[in-house]
């Protein structure tokens, strides 16, 4: 089911993070901010296999390996 903004309706629209078709972000819309179930998965196996990850820099105060770890 396609959650595209239709004329009048309450809320805004926004991109959907998935694919970028406009959506509505209303609670009319069960998916937001997605357009569908779909892209909603879609994006929820991303987060499960790990696929998103926070950039870090590397701390010049700390060693290279957490304590305790012993490199062989």
């Amino acid at each position: 089911m396609n959650r595209t903004p239709e004329p009048g309706a309450a809320g805004r629209t926004v991109a959907c993070p998935g694919c970028g078709t406009p959506c509505l972000f209303a609670p009319s819309n069960p998916f937001r901010p997605f357009c569908s179930e779909r892209c909603r998965l879609i994006d929820l196996g991303e987060w499960a296999a790990e696929s998103y990850r926070v950039p870090v820099r590397p701390d010049p105060g700390m060693p290279d390996s957490p304590e305790g770890e012993i490199e062989g």
